[in-house]
């Protein structure tokens, strides 16, 4: 058949339903076989959809429709031919379509500039934007073809999109902008900015996939757990000590920066070894209980939460947790993290503190049973063998699942914690 159905490949045994996120050829566009087509989110990761074959493609879905695995959202007639190539003369025939003929400029372009390069990763990364640069593209309606990218390969990062719109929008004000020669009166610029400061518009945006899944997730551990929070605070003054004597020496011989993260992963991870119940999670009538802690980190994206795990934390160095945790903040940031870096865990730790919390109570990440929430550090004053001295101090927050876990363990749990990381020492001594 010349013509062949596109479906919504397999993507995980536990997903049967993803949105069409985006579209990466224009309907009617020629494209080469393995060419990225489009773009699907599901409840987990963003994932690219490559071509079976070359031909013209004819969109079926639209963007932001839900799909089951399986529909069709695209057809690709094979017995089209390429379009002719710039240079070409003008007697040569093709049997593009008028819609073909229309993108063809512009897909002439990308293809010449996505040839360079020394792989065909590198070429298709060339000027494409990431998921969270193309939404922020479409919104401040900026052509992606017009944003030179700094990422890898020639990719289009987030922050390329938010200068770009920013620019283009500058741009705008300044044309907008009354002539020098003619200022308005202060009565007029007065009557023009009233409406403006009393606006009443509204707009309905459709939910993202992962927003909807975070809210469904949300609504489970609430109804599903019995969650209850247990507070502390940590004095960091060692931790903060520890840092600021080995920082220097650490990125030298690591490449990386020694973060708090690494110190509340380890910490944990060894109180979680010696009370493997809050390390445990309940399925139906049995309880599960590892020999291993894998932590899964809470990292903010342009699209929501996402809490991919770092495996066997119990086995790896401070360095190596620092580096797998920003390998995964990298990929997740721009909608590149996979099924498998997504899955599992055993415990979560979230940090409010970088946005400024000061105390809160983090919702369970199911089916884990615990979550630890760090919060900002604060300079406060406290009683220190009788006398009063301004400390570095953060609250921390633990929740959990009662029916797993009960009050005693997780009051112990967070003492531990919090003794550890005065001691940092005794971390590292295995004491």
């Amino acid at each position: 058949m010349s013509v062949i159905d596109v479906k919504v490949p397999e993507v995980g045994e536990s997903i049967s339903e993803v949105t069409l996120s985006q579209w990466l050829k224009a309907d009617g566009e020629y494209i080469e076989r393995d060419e990225l087509i489009c773009e699907f989110e599901s409840d987990k990761a963003t994932l690219e959809l490559p071509a079976e074959q070359a031909g013209v493609l004819k969109h079926v879905a639209a963007e932001g429709d839900d799909l089951e695995i399986g529909a069709i959202i695209a057809r690709i007639d094979t017995a089209a031919k390429a379009p002719a190539k710039t240079g070409q003369s003008k007697g040569a025939t093709t049997t593009a379509t008028p819609n073909e003929a229309q993108v063809e400029e512009e897909g002439q372009k990308d293809k010449e500039s996505t040839k360079e390069g020394s792989s065909e990763d590198a070429s298709h990364a060339k000027g494409h934007p990431s998921p969270a640069a193309a939404k922020i593209l479409r919104e401040g309606e900026v052509d992606p073809s017009k944003v030179s990218g700094t990422g890898k390969d020639g990719r289009i990062t987030k922050e390329d999109a938010q200068q770009a719109v920013s620019e283009s929008r500058g741009k705008s004000k300044s044309k907008e902008a009354p002539s020098q020669e003619a200022p308005a009166s202060t009565a007029e610029v007065s009557s023009q900015s009233m409406p403006t400061a009393f606006s009443r518009e509204e707009r309905k945006e459709k939910m993202s996939r992962m927003r909807r899944t975070i809210a469904a997730r949300l609504v489970s551990a609430k109804n599903q757990t019995a969650m209850l929070t247990t507070f502390n605070e940590v004095d960091l003054t060692n931790v903060m000590a520890l840092r600021k004597k080995y920082q220097d020496r650490f990125v030298e011989k690591h490449g990386i920066k020694l973060g708090f993260m690494s110190l509340f992963s380890k910490a944990c991870a060894k109180v979680l070894m010696d009370m493997p119940q809050v390390n445990a999670q309940l399925e139906d009538d049995h309880l599960i209980y590892h020999d291993y802690v894998d932590i899964s980190i809470a990292i903010s994206t342009p699209n929501g939460l996402v809490v991919p795990p770092v495996k066997n934390v119990e086995s790896l160095s401070f360095a190596q947790i620092e580096k797998k945790i920003k390998e995964l903040a990298d990929k997740a940031r721009d909608g590149k993290l996979s099924l498998d870096e997504m899955s599992g865990g055993t415990f979560t730790i979230t940090n409010g503190g970088v946005f400024g919390s000061l105390v809160s109570t983090p919702i369970i990440n199911e089916p884990q049973s615990a979550i630890l929430g760090m919060h900002t550090i604060q300079q406060r004053p406290v009683a220190i063998d009788g006398k009063v001295e301004i400390r570095p101090m953060m609250y921390l927050a633990l929740s959990y699942d009662h029916r797993v876990i009960d009050g005693s363990s997780s009051v112990t749990f967070l003492v531990k914690v919090k003794e550890i990381l005065e001691d940092p020492i005794s971390l590292i001594l295995d004491l």
